[in-house]
């Protein structure tokens, strides 16, 4: 069959700091031409809707894959799917992805008939049953994962082996596209998938059931002999967390002669556990980390649940800094603060030596803080959940809020690009553009001109035609509620100590610096 993979269009965020290569998308397609398709791929990150309405009228797909992994792109590929069920309605249209997961049957319900299943789980696992159905003639509902207006099949399960497929990266039809910050071009990669930890803002614990699991170290080595550009994105929610495989790793790439700029995200504990697989990756090409701190505070810790003490963080902070590499912390915003918060987080950011991002406390369904959250939804719109917005109610007037958001953010960056940078930035800025590059160039004009109070809050004024559903009513003080981490949560049903390929050391290490109730 003929089967066109798309990935929706890019975020606000995305707009600015980094455009990345669609890796999950990539690893579905190669598992749809591995079940004998015929397949392609169209990523409107860095093309537009004409481009796709061309392709599919030409090439008038048999199925068609919308990757589905943000909230805030749930409304483009509802009306991207209508638009397309008109032209050629006997084209089979399925999502899938992470978020898509969460919310499978309001998308649905959403679609209106357009959208024929939702897929739950990992693509490369259920998209070729999926497939094999639709050829077959067979009841949809039948295949795990999938869910549709008439039913809904078996649980998902996980891709038999991390190993099994190599990205299908010749598909994509614009790779010097893709960047984060000065890597540019960048293509991403991964070396382990999951996160054994469970901090109460985060989805990814409750996608994967807890599990974390590894790819081979000769698995990686061939996939990274077959990427052509310099830099490196590990996809990783928290790298290395198992020491022994990030060392081998980190030999097998040694030995091979892989010279490449890696940039990675860990958590501060970490780094400190790990320090000399940190400093061996800083060896290899390590140029840049960052660092999820989350909070300046042991209030706000305690709050998102990170578990990591903030003398702790703060070392790792240190640590990072020794390392002599590009360092970003993110710190997260609650929709509570008021002028004093702001302006203690803007002093402290502006004292570090590092660029600190700030995104917005929002509650997703999949976290844990979505069934938890006492403060009701101030909006619905899927458009806005995308950290970028306050979706809670706010202390501050709203208007009042932004402007603080983005004078905070905007102090930050003036800091690292002014006059006494200048020269830094317009080396690498020459240095890139003499190769042909321009995404790092263009982001550094974009911040001003889409980032900027008024145009936060005229989102959330503009009409809106989907809407999330809300989230469960809280229990009577009186009702028994299911422990926190229970099954509900789950998209893949947590194996306990057997999902997680991690020595017994890392396995109480992991158990110290978390409050799940269940494993």
């Amino acid at each position: 069959m003929r089967v066109l993979a798309v990935h929706p269009g890019p975020l606000m965020y995305t707009k600015i700091f980094l455009r990345l290569e669609p890796l999950g998308l990539e690893l579905v397609a190669a598992a749809v031409r591995q079940a004998g398709h015929e397949v392609r791929l169209i990523d409107l990150q860095v093309e537009n809707h004409p481009a796709f309405f061309r392709l599919a009228d030409a090439w008038r797909p048999e199925v068609l894959l919308f990757s589905c992994n943000y909230l805030a792109n749930i409304p483009e590929i509802l009306d991207l799917a209508k638009a397309v069920k008109a032209r050629l309605p006997r084209t089979v249209i399925c999502v899938g992805g992470h978020s898509a997961s969460f919310v499978a049957k309001a998308i649905l319900e959403h679609g209106e008939g357009a959208i024929d299943c939702v897929l739950r789980g990992e693509g490369e696992a259920c998209t070729p049953p999926l497939l094999a159905a639709i050829e077959a003639g067979a009841d949809l509902a039948s295949v795990p994962g999938a869910v549709t207006m008439d039913g809904e099949g078996p649980a998902p399960g996980f891709v038999h082996s991390l190993d099994d497929l190599l990205p299908a990266r010749d598909l994509l039809r614009h790779r010097r596209k893709y960047f984060i910050g000065v890597l540019d071009p960048c293509a991403s990669i991964e070396f382990s998938r999951g996160c054994p930890w469970d901090c109460s803002f985060c989805s990814a614990w409750t996608f994967y059931g807890r599990s974390y699991r590894l790819l081979s170290t000769e698995r990686v080595i061939e996939d990274l002999r077959r990427i052509r550009e310099p830099g490196i994105f590990i996809v990783d929610d928290v790298a290395f967390v198992q020491e022994r495989h990030g060392m081998a790793l980190g030999e097998a790439v040694a030995r091979a002669g892989i010279k490449k700029r890696y940039y990675l995200e860990t958590r501060g504990d970490v780094l400190l556990r790990h320090k000399e697989v940190f400093r061996f990756w800083k060896q290899l090409g390590m140029a840049y980390m960052f660092l999820g701190l989350e909070a300046i505070d042991e209030d706000g810790l305690k709050k998102y649940r990170k578990r990591v003490p903030l003398g702790r963080n703060f070392e790792a902070l240190e640590f990072a800094r020794s390392l002599d590499v590009h360092v970003a912390i993110n710190l997260i915003a609650d929709p509570d603060w008021d002028h004093e918060r702001f302006r203690i987080v803007r002093e402290w950011c502006l004292e570090q030596p590092e660029i600190v991002n700030i995104s917005v406390n929002t509650p997703y369904p999949g976290t844990e803080s979505w069934v938890t959250e006492e403060r009701r939804l101030q909006t619905r719109d899927y458009r806005l959940f995308d950290i970028q917005h306050a979706v809670l109610p706010t202390r501050l007037p709203l208007d009042e809020f932004y402007g603080e958001l983005v004078a905070t953010q905007r102090a930050i960056y003036r800091k690292h690009i002014d006059w006494r940078d200048i020269r830094g930035v317009a080396g690498i800025s020459t240095r890139l553009l003499l190769r042909g590059q321009t995404n790092f160039v263009k982001s550094l004009f974009k911040l001003n001109s889409v980032y900027r109070p008024e145009v936060l809050l005229a989102d959330h004024r503009a009409p809106v035609k989907y809407e999330i559903p809300l989230p469960p009513p809280a229990p009577a003080r009186d009702t028994p509620r299911e422990p926190i981490g229970g099954r509900s949560l789950y998209i893949h049903a947590p194996r306990g100590r057997a999902g997680r390929a991690i020595d017994a050391a890392t396995e109480h290490f992991v158990d110290e610096t978390r409050m799940g109730a269940t494993p």
